[in-house]
């Protein structure tokens, strides 16, 4: 069952709980009870929140969108898999005009039982007996975008003069200034025999 919206403000026993500004998704391990070798399958809701990217916010549609959750004991540790499609809506970043993203992600992560210290080890996902689905599912969301959001992949932007969307046809500004630091190189290119 999943957990109240909350975590520890830090990792130390002694910590108080605080709540979470947004909503999260924490699966109880202890629910799964496994032994070596055995695996437990569910299908969960999962909170996704909206991502901010060079200042424009990209929304996950569906906000709680279905994952399936597979947990795997092996004999040295967990390991994790989660799975959940989804789509971010937002501005194109060329031409403002709205984008959708279409994201199928299928996602592993490993703890092992005695990670002696070692970063590979272990997830940052998992505190105590709390596997933390939201943040999961939200780094992973941010790892798979592009590395520009954009509307088509021939978006041809605004002009960057009169702003207009170049998309619907060309502006009526001139063509730009060639700049004079190239002027040797062009007259170069123009002595380059044909």
């Amino acid at each position: 069952m999943d957990q109240p919206r909350r975590a520890r403000a830090d990792r130390g026993p002694a910590a108080a709980w605080v709540r979470y500004p947004r909503a999260v998704t924490i699966f109880n391990l202890r629910t799964a009870r496994l032994r070596s070798g055995e695996r437990f399958r569910d299908a969960r809701g999962v909170e996704l929140e909206p991502l901010e990217l060079g200042g424009q916010t990209y929304l996950p549609v569906p906000a709680q969108g279905e994952a399936t959750l597979v947990i795997t004991r092996t004999s040295s540790g967990l390991l994790f898999e989660l799975s959940f499609s989804t789509r971010l809506h937002g501005p194109c970043m060329r031409c403002l005009a709205d984008a959708v993203i279409p994201l199928d992600l299928r996602l592993r992560e490993y703890q092992a039982m005695r990670p002696d210290g070692s970063e590979e080890l272990q997830t940052p996902y998992v505190d105590g007996d709390r596997l933390d689905l939201s943040a999961w599912a939200r780094d992973a969301v941010a790892l798979a975008l592009p590395d520009q959001i954009v509307c088509r992949e021939d978006c041809a932007g605004l002009c960057a003069t009169c702003g207009a969307d170049l998309n619907r046809g060309a502006c009526a500004c001139p063509p730009p200034e060639p700049d004079s630091r190239w002027a040797k190189l062009a007259e170069l290119r123009d002595q380059l025999p044909r």
